[in-house]
């Protein structure tokens, strides 16, 4: 976790992006993602001469060469000495931006032929959209601040992730940003292992899949001391889509700040036919966009076969079954209409899964989880794919409190589920099978779910206890209202004896 000075540090940066005209939080980060790119790529070369001269040794194929970086079709020509973060970050204010502008930023723009990362990938149409040299100045200056100490990961991974944290706009899509509390309960449900491979679909800012890679790394951190183990964990096991590629930039750079390199994250519609993915992933984890609906022409038509609808969050859930591995687990965050619509859509995805695969658990979130950014109700559907059905006991949970307050300022507070949703998750065949309808959590047949047509909404099974009020006679309670007015007549007459006044 980041410090409240370093966060200081980090809301001036901010600050100073919004003064000087750049007000759109997602611009920002993105102005921010790139600067942290370049100082990036020059804080390993950094690394990489130190060690070579107190080894001893001769250094190959540099990013930053000996003499000028020449490119001919935009007729360039710098010394690979000035694109460097430690030499720039020194010259005046308006050499500094024209440097970055003119030399730089074209400089990341063409680096993937030298060094392909998924972040390199997308940087083609990136702009430089930082509006004056003082602005530059400031930021960078911040950014090179050693009390940063963006060389160490986790902090540069956190400092980043509170820069996520400040996007407060909610996406054309119905995208808004999952808190991070609630992806690491997700994740922790889920324990990713080595052997999985990790997708989120609608990937936005990665955040998923960044947490899938931390719970990994802390888990099996002796296993990834193995060459393999550890060349799969940078480049194939985490899949990431998504068709804003603003996001793809961000959810990347967000990637390889925690240690992952060069994850599978590429642009794609993951609902459209053009995805022919299939049977390929053991773990999904998402938050897909709620708000969206298509037209059926876009929609992949074997989605359209198990339930035909045009809205985005229920087409996502029989992509997730076709994009599974027999035996691969999905968490996913869905609105609580998914769970209760009547429609013939809303109902056919919830008897697909409940009947030809093993439903585990709705966990049902209460709606200001995601304030300010929305105030929608939403739950949390956890499910295998089998094929073959499977589904017996679905367990359901009432979330009432994570950890924060339910307004828009979302405070820190003392009452917190999700340590016990984890708990009570991991041992619910053997703990929860007496629970009382009445208690927060508790198991429901298979076949009653099906009987009230498939309605996984968690108010269906709840059982409320009423307790009967018995209120005193009305002859009683005027009784006692008479006996409250002579009492207030008797106290008047104490007081005007008291002041010496006529009666």
């Amino acid at each position: 976790m980041i410090t409240g000075e370093i966060k200081g540090k980090i809301d001036g940066i901010w600050e100073t992006f919004w003064t000087g005209g750049l007000t759109n939080p997602l611009s920002v980060v993105e102005q921010v993602t790139y600067l942290l790119f370049i100082k990036l790529l020059d804080d390993n070369q950094l690394r990489k001469e130190s060690n070579a001269v107190r080894l001893g040794a001769t250094l190959k194929d540099l990013l930053f060469k000996q003499g000028n970086y020449i490119d001919k079709d935009l007729k360039i020509e710098v010394p690979y000495n000035d694109l460097r973060w430690s030499v720039f970050k020194d010259f005046e204010a308006a050499e500094m931006f024209d440097n970055i502008k003119d030399n730089v930023f074209p400089f990341i723009k063409g680096i993937n032929n030298g060094k392909d990362t998924a972040f390199t990938r997308y940087m083609k149409d990136a702009i430089f959209m930082i509006p004056t040299p003082r602005v530059l100045v400031k930021v960078v200056d911040g950014l090179s601040d050693a009390s940063l100490d963006l060389n160490n990961k986790d902090i540069m991974g956190d400092v980043y992730e509170y820069l996520l944290a400040k996007i407060a706009s909610s996406g054309t899509n119905g995208q808004f940003r999952t808190p991070r509390h609630i992806i690491k309960m997700m994740v922790d449900l889920m324990k990713p292992t080595l052997n999985d491979q990790v997708c989120d679909p609608a990937m936005g800012s990665a955040g998923f899949l960044v947490e899938s890679a931390r719970y990994v790394s802390e888990k099996y951190q002796d296993e990834l001391l193995r060459k393999d183990n550890l060349e799969k964990y940078t480049t194939t096991m985490f899949s990431g889509f998504d068709t804003d590629q603003t996001m793809l930039r961000i959810g990347a750079m967000n990637m390889m700040l925690h240690g992952v390199d060069n994850p599978n994250i590429k642009y794609q519609d993951s609902l459209s036919d053009e995805n022919l993915i299939k049977d390929q992933y053991d773990l999904i984890l998402a938050n897909p966009p709620f708000k969206g609906s298509l037209d059926y022409e876009a929609v992949s038509k074997d989605l359209l076969a198990i339930t035909k609808t045009k809205k985005t969050e229920l087409l996502f859930l029989p992509l997730f079954i076709r994009m599974l591995k027999v035996g691969g687990r999905c968490a996913s965050i869905v609105p609580d209409g998914v769970l209760f619509g009547s429609s013939n859509a809303h109902k056919s995805i919830r008897k697909e899964i409940v009947e030809n695969h093993n439903l585990e658990a709705i966990i049902s979130m209460p709606s200001g989880v995601f304030k300010p950014y929305a105030g929608v109700s939403t739950a949390i559907m956890i499910f295998t794919k089998t094929g073959t059905g499977g589904t017996k006991n679905v367990w359901f949970y009432d979330m009432e409190a994570d950890g924060l307050s339910l307004d828009d300022k979302r405070q820190p507070i003392k009452d917190n589920d999700l340590s016990d949703i984890i708990e009570r998750f991991n041992t619910r065949m053997d703990t929860e099978l007496e629970r009382e309808r009445t208690e927060q959590s508790f198991l429901v047949p298979k076949e009653e779910i099906k009987n009230n047509y498939y309605d996984l909404s968690i108010n269906k099974y709840k059982e409320i206890i009423y307790e009967k009020i018995e209120y005193d006679a009305p002859s009683v309670i005027i009784e006692r209202i008479d006996n409250i007015d002579k009492d207030i007549e008797k106290l008047k007459k104490e007081l005007k004896t008291l002041l010496n006044l006529d009666l």
